[in-house]
């Protein structure tokens, strides 16, 4: 059994569903739509100087669906240079 949690800059957070759904993966998780914070890809407060905001997601599954979902976020990053996704695993 494996958690996994994914913190990235909301604008990509309909993309990141879609490429799941399309993968037929992640159908459990918790989504917190709203996470402020500073990061390597710099600040995301949602005020008027920081205006971008973050979201978490935290998944249990097993190891086949882990791998899966570390597939589609690599390529989510390969394509989304900037926009700063984060994917932290653990065994459990």
């Amino acid at each position: 059994m494996k958690r996994i949690e994914i913190i990235a800059n909301r604008s990509i957070q309909d993309d990141m569903f879609d490429a799941f759904k399309k993968a037929d993966i992640v159908k459990h998780y918790t989504l917190i739509p709203i996470v402020l914070g500073v990061g390597n890809s710099g600040p995301r407060m949602g005020d008027h100087i920081w205006p971008e905001e973050n979201f978490s997601l935290t998944i249990y599954c097993d190891e086949t669906e882990s791998e899966q979902i570390k597939l589609v976020i690599s390529e989510l990053k390969a394509f989304f240079t900037s926009e700063g996704i984060k994917l932290f695993e653990l065994s459990l």
